[in-house]
């Protein structure tokens, strides 16, 4: 394996960190000042002009759907691999970076179904403004009535009638779906209750405008409410044309598990990237801060908790680079193990380097004046989005316990 960043990779990376350093990280107080402006005026959802600006910026930098291997755009198409740390400097300012260059969830994982499934048409009408960043999307997969960790317990009805599926069902955590500029919907639910399990769900596109479509409201998270917001939405007799249906009826399982793949690394690069701005902090905490007479850097267990914190990340990038090598030469399919470990490890190891930060912060760090509070709470939300760490624990032992059957 060799993880060595290829020149055209190196050259991205240095782009982004300037774009970090010039444009991202001067506009956190600005996006923060413009998102208490709109909540105070009933605005919670709406995009906070200074991201526009990072957008274009962005873009004229060239840092643009990097995250599309085979991206329309032939300037860059960029390896997993190489993508990988680029993420994972996104994720040091996880709220606006990812989004400034189009490489944001939960469109990332539409835009790669609607890229490797969609009919001519579905992309021109959906993927082509995805890609251009004019819209926003949904994925409506989760539902409060039964234990989405198996995607086979969905109840979401499509139910065919002539040229038209008929959708009812209830689904909730539809991240963007709250987005005033959120426009489609990819709903799965079941077309064949009948069929073998894997084989009775599909995925079909809904245009938040549909009659019966309702978002009900968003949904916070430890008390925090995302911007894109995560929707709880009813459909009640929704009509959409057969030709809506992504990929082909009864294939909903099978792409699911095609977009859920890159998904998760991609989230775990960003994990490691805030992990890595919370382990900045908290030496910058440490060395500057004294109490019993010495800086807080003097105290043995400060310097314990810096110390595991660096082990840790070390030790969870690798996992997410191998992981990484991994889809790049034999598909996420090929790396279902590798892609399963690090989606437990980098939250995990987030979660801990963010916590040590926040007891060296002492109360500073648990309110809102640094922002380790909202990455520890977005951190543990990846506990269980995109599956829980359970069902990943699950699938890394049952292909332990096969090495040993055969």
């Amino acid at each position: 394996m060799d993880f060595e960043p290829s020149a055209r990779a190196t050259e991205y990376l240095a782009r982004m960190q300037d774009f970090m350093d010039e444009a991202v990280y001067p506009a956190e107080p600005v996006y923060a000042e413009q998102r208490r402006s709109l909540a105070a005026t009933g605005q919670l959802h709406t995009l906070p002009p200074i991201v526009e600006v990072l957008k274009a910026d962005a873009r004229s930098r060239g840092l643009w759907n990097l995250f599309l291997p085979d991206s329309h755009d032939p300037a860059h198409g960029l390896s997993v691999l190489e993508y990988a740390p680029i993420a994972e400097l996104s994720g040091r300012s996880v709220e606006i970076a990812p989004e400034a260059i189009n490489c944001a969830a939960p469109d990332t994982g539409n835009m790669e179904l609607l890229h490797m499934f969609g009919t001519d048409e579905q992309k021109q009408r959906w993927l082509e403004p995805l890609l251009a960043g004019t819209i926003r999307s949904g994925f409506a997969m989760t539902e409060p009535g039964v234990a989405s960790s198996d995607a086979t317990n969905i109840e979401t009805s499509i139910r065919r009638e002539g040229d038209e599926y008929v959708i009812d069902g209830r689904k909730w955590w539809t991240t963007g779906a709250n987005d005033p500029r959120c426009s489609i919907l990819i709903v799965m639910g079941k077309t064949d209750p009948a069929a073998d399990r894997h084989r009775q769900q599909s995925m079909v596109l809904v245009p938040l405008d549909t009659p019966g479509v309702e978002v009900v409201r968003g949904l916070p998270v430890f008390g925090y409410h995302d911007q894109h917001g995560h929707a709880e939405i009813t459909f009640t007799g929704v009509r959409v044309p057969v030709a809506n249906v992504l990929g082909e009826e009864g294939s909903g399982f099978a792409l699911a598990q095609a977009r859920l793949g890159p998904g998760r690394i991609h989230h775990c690069m960003r994990a490691i990237g805030m992990a890595e701005r919370a382990l900045d902090l908290m030496t910058e905490r440490a060395l500057s801060r004294v109490a019993f007479g010495e800086p807080l850097a003097k105290q043995g267990v400060v310097r314990e908790q810096i110390a595991e914190s660096r082990l840790e990340i070390e030790q969870a990038r690798l996992l997410t680079l191998k992981a990484a090598w991994m889809i790049d030469r034999v598909g996420a399919k090929g790396a279902r193990v590798e892609i399963a470990a690090i989606k437990v490890a980098a939250p995990r190891a987030a979660l801990n380097v963010l916590d040590r930060a926040i007891q060296v912060f002492g109360g500073m760090g648990v309110s809102d004046d640094v922002p380790l509070a909202q990455m520890w709470a977005l951190a543990r939300t990846l506990r269980l989005a995109d599956g829980p760490d359970e069902v990943h624990l699950r699938d890394i032992a049952r292909a332990e316990l096969r090495r040993h059957l055969t």
